[in-house]
């Protein structure tokens, strides 16, 4: 499975500060047989930027799996579900739900993450949270359902 990372947070874009996050989420999936990480990349907190570049993976068929991180809070700039949502073509909405379900057990912080996932041509995209703890915790928990679905979408 080809997976794409994507970091929404305009300091680590800007190279302010390091992206802990991403190395969390490449030493989970570096461990997985037929797993392969095909792009990664930070982008500012931009909603225009954010849906365009998911929207150019999907269509250019370039990750099976696009993984987000960060953006999916409620400050101002947390708009990394908007720019989802806007380029979708079909919501998965049970992934964020059982994602929130899972963290909740460990802090009741889980219930204003917004992250949400739907699928646009083969590629499946979905937002984890952006807090290197809790996006390490929720893939570990989604993966073996995100590898189902990608399946699934992929024929």
């Amino acid at each position: 499975m080809r997976v794409a990372i994507i970091t929404v947070d305009t300091e680590i874009y800007r190279g302010e500060k390091e992206d802990l996050t991403l190395e969390a989420l490449e030493g989970i999936l570096e461990n997985e047989e037929d797993i392969s990480i095909v792009f990664k990349k930070a982008l500012p907190s931009d909603e225009k930027v954010i849906s365009t570049i998911l929207q150019r993976m999907a269509d250019a068929d370039v990750a099976d799996l696009i993984l987000t991180t960060g953006g999916a809070g409620c400050a101002p700039e947390d708009i990394t579900p908007e720019a989802t949502m806007a380029i979708v073509e079909r919501p998965v909405l049970g992934i964020g739900e059982a994602m929130r379900a899972y963290i909740m057990q460990k802090t009741k912080r889980a219930m204003i993450n917004r992250s949400t996932a739907g699928i646009r041509r083969n590629s499946l995209i979905v937002n984890l949270p952006g807090k290197e703890k809790a996006a390490k915790s929720s893939l570990k928990y989604l993966l073996p359902e995100l590898t189902h679905a990608v399946e699934v979408i992929r024929g």
